[in-house]
């Protein structure tokens, strides 16, 4: 049997080793991928914690809501309301106290803006009176001439009372005032879309208002365009 030169071994050793040094990197770049996790996202570093500015406190709302402050504004208080503290003592209010007004938020209106109309109600009297001031006892009409066009009253939907005492020379105006549609009111034509529209053109309507059983002492012109 031919016996094999010492350069044939040489090359043999050369091979087995590089597969040996193969192997061992591999290995070791096994275990620095699970050590080191390089596809992993970074921890929180220190400067990526909330701050002591940024932390909510016991005086900052969780919600985020501001804390009311008292205002140094003294006329940003609300105006003077009818209040129910008195309504036991206080006697119902008489027709010759009472002044009822109506309002609206202007004297003509162009093509597309509706009416907002509200009542105005003061206590002329040298005392505190009670008058129910709810929607039940609410009422607004527009009229054309002789020709009435609409009533509030006529759709009016879930009427209430509520009994209030209005102090000496006190005036109040309706909180939410009534729109009008500028349709012709019908209780046969309330769930209706297309019911009659008012004539425009500068026509001219006169709004008549009622509360507490007492009726205003004159009525508020509008012109429709």
């Amino acid at each position: 049997m031919a016996t094999r030169s010492p350069a044939v071994y040489r090359r043999r050793r050369l091979v087995f080793f590089s597969v040996v040094i193969l192997v061992i990197a591999a290995i070791a770049v096994g275990v620095w991928l699970a050590i080191a996790q390089p596809w992993a996202s970074p921890a929180p570093t220190a400067s990526e914690t909330p701050t002591a500015s940024e932390t909510p406190t016991s005086d900052t709302p969780a919600s985020g809501t501001p804390t009311p402050t008292a205002s140094a504004d003294p006329e940003a208080s609300p105006s003077p309301s009818p209040t129910e503290s008195d309504a036991a003592t206080a006697a119902p209010c008489r027709g010759t106290d009472v002044v009822v007004e109506a309002v609206t938020d202007a004297d003509s209106y162009a093509a597309g803006e509706l009416p907002a109309l509200s009542i105005s109600l003061t206590n002329n009297g040298a005392a505190a009176c009670t008058i129910d001031v709810g929607s039940a006892t609410q009422s607004f009409t527009v009229t054309s001439g002789d020709d009435v066009w609409w009533r509030s009253t006529d759709c009016q939907e879930n009427p209430s009372s509520m009994l209030v005492t209005l102090d000496a020379g006190q005036t109040v105006a309706s909180a939410t005032p009534v729109t009008w549609d500028r349709t012709r009111s019908d209780v046969s034509t309330c769930a209706e879309e297309n019911r009659s529209r008012a004539p425009a053109g500068g026509a001219s309507y006169h709004v008549e208002v009622s509360i507490g059983g007492f009726d205003a002492t004159n009525t508020r012109q509008i012109l429709l365009y």
